[in-house]
This record gives C-alpha cells, sequence and structure tokens, in this order.
C-alpha cells in the first residue's frame, strides 16, 4: 500500500497529539510564570491550568487510539512510525517539564522525571543510531505497560498541581495528600520500568550487532 492510500486519521491525530503537547506546556508554563516577558492575571491562572489537564487528556487518549486505527485500518506508515515517538516524547517530556514549573516547593520530580527522560533521550539516540541497519526494536508489552502508568501518573500529578484550580481543595480537602503519594510512587514506578524497559532495548540492540 502506498503512502497516498494510506488513511490519514492515525497520522492526524499523532500529529494532534504533538501539538496539543506543546500548547499544554505553554499553558503550564505561562501558569506558573516560567515564561520570561509573559505574565497573567491572578484570576486567569487557574483557568490555564485547568485548561492544560484537559490538553493533556485529550493528547493521552490519541496515543490510544492512533495506534489502534492504524491496526485496524491497515493504515501503518513510514511516517507514522517516525512521528508517534517524537509525540510521545513531546508530550511526557512537556508535561514534566511543567511540572518542574508549577512545583514552587520541594524539587520531589527531579529524580523519577530525570530517569524518564534520561531514557527517552537514550532510547531515541539508539534507534537514531541503529536507523538504516538490519535491526529490529520492536516495541515492548512492558513498555506500552510503562507508557500507560507513566500517562496515568502525570495526568494525577497534573491534577494535584491544579488541586485549586479545580477547587478540590473545598470539595475533597482530607485527599491531596493521599493522592499526591499514589500519583508520585506510580511516577517512580514509571521511572523504574523506564531504567528497565531502557535496558533490554540495549540489549537486544547489542546480541543484534
Amino acid at each position: 500500500m502506498t503512502n497516498e492510500q494510506v488513511n490519514p486519521i492515525p497520522n492526524i491525530l499523532t500529529a494532534t497529539r504533538l501539538v496539543l503537547g506543546i500548547a499544554m506546556f505553554v499553558l503550564m508554563a505561562v501558569s506558573a510564570d516560567a515564561i520570561p516577558m509573559v505574565s497573567v492575571m491572578p484570576d486567569m491562572i487557574f483557568g490555564l491550568q485547568r485548561w492544560a489537564f484537559y490538553l493533556f487528556v485529550l493528547a493521552a487518549a490519541t496515543d490510544y487510539f492512533d495506534g489502534y486505527l492504524a491496526r485496524r485500518l491497515n493504515a501503518v506508515s513510514v511516517w507514522g512510525s517516525i512521528l508517534d515517538p517524537i509525540a510521545d516524547k513531546i508530550l511526557v517530556c512537556g508535561t514534566l517539564l511543567g511540572l518542574f514549573a508549577m512545583h514552587t516547593g520541594d524539587p520531589i520530580f527531579v529524580l523519577p522525571g530525570a530517569i524518564i527522560l534520561f531514557r527517552e533521550f537514550a532510547v531515541s539516540s539508539l534507534r537514531e543510531a541503529t536507523a538504516g541497519r538490519s535491526l529490529s526494536l520492536p516495541v515492548t508489552l512492558l513498555s506500552k505497560w510503562k507508557t500507560a502508568i507513566q500517562m496515568t501518573s502525570l495526568g494525577a500529578l497534573l491534577i494535584t498541581e491544579s488541586w485549586a484550580a479545580f477547587g478540590l481543595e473545598k470539595l475533597l480537602p482530607l485527599w491531596y495528600d493521599p493522592f499526591f503519594t499514589i500519583a508520585y510512587l506510580a511516577l517512580w514506578f514509571a521511572a523504574l520500568a523506564s531504567i528497565w524497559t531502557g535496558i533490554t532495548y540495549f540489549i537486544q540492540t547489542r546480541r543484534q550487532l
């Protein structure tokens, strides 16, 4: 099947995720007053935080549907395989950097976040270095679960950083600490899974060389 015959919907969803990831980060950064010469009124901050979360949810949803539709519609393409990991990394990295900006207290996200970022860059470099060679690095089941846990934990942490924006400090005044703890532990689980899957990819590459 030629590229012209491939159904464009999966690739459109992937490109949408890329755009949403960038827009979400900008909203998070502006709400945290982390962009020089850009400031907003205090009453607009909560709105920016809510919209950042909405965009994250939409972007994370496309991560499932673009792959599902590509297989269902027999629309797997080279362009989609290139664009998909880029969109994923922009969403994950943008969310982590946005959380760093929004969390003005202790730098609790730094270590698990750094592990995830380092793994993403390392695997991307590995795929780039092996491009054009007869090497196969298929996405493993653990990597898919890692991504799901990653997205869930990042979404949950984004809620905790927007707790007041959603009025949850009044609706659920006693739920913040346990909710944050669970989300933070899930982020660490995703970080450990990132290490394991990253090592697996390097072992697979070494064996095929």
